[in-house]
């Protein structure tokens, strides 16, 4: 899949650009999605979606690997942001068998994690069925994309 970055800047009230995210947003706290925010989506923005994704997960699964901890979609095109624990669009399923957002908790002495949470400009506001996994997602809005860009968070287990 052809995806390249954008011009489309992501930011968190919770954290910053590569710090750490809070504990209240991890599966060691209250395991709440962390508020987003996005600016500069491309012209012809009609929707967008949401992911969560550790890489540095020791996890291969369906070809790829890491981790997946968000997928969100079916998000209409005149936001800019999304709040805590947003209700907001459709859930699909995360690496944890559910679907929802299940927040970073790498394994024990793992070390510190990455954590990319990557928001995709779609040219059509989507009516995708919930509990899509992240590769069906990304084929279904691949011939839809305009930008992404993403935030990147770090944690490391307590």
């Amino acid at each position: 899949m052809a995806f390249a970055l954008s011009t489309m800047q992501v930011t968190s009230t919770a954290f910053d650009n590569h710090q750490a995210i809070p504990a209240k947003h991890t599966g060691e706290g209250d395991d709440v999605s962390p508020a987003l925010a996005w600016q500069g989506a491309p012209e012809g923005t009609k929707g967008f979606a949401v992911i969560c994704h550790d890489p540095d997960a020791p996890l291969v699964k369906e070809g790829s690997y890491g981790f997946v901890h968000w997928v969100l979609y079916n998000l209409p095109g005149d936001i800019t942001s999304l709040d805590e624990n947003t209700t907001l669009g459709t859930l699909g399923m995360a690496d944890f068998g559910k679907p929802g957002y299940g927040g970073p908790m790498p394994p024990e002495g793992h070390g510190s994690h990455l954590y990319y949470f990557w928001v995709l400009a779609l040219d059509e506001q989507t009516t995708l069925p919930e509990g899509l996994t992240l590769a069906e997602l990304l084929s279904a809005v691949e011939p839809h994309l305009l930008g992404m860009n993403r935030l990147v968070g770090t944690y490391e287990r307590a």
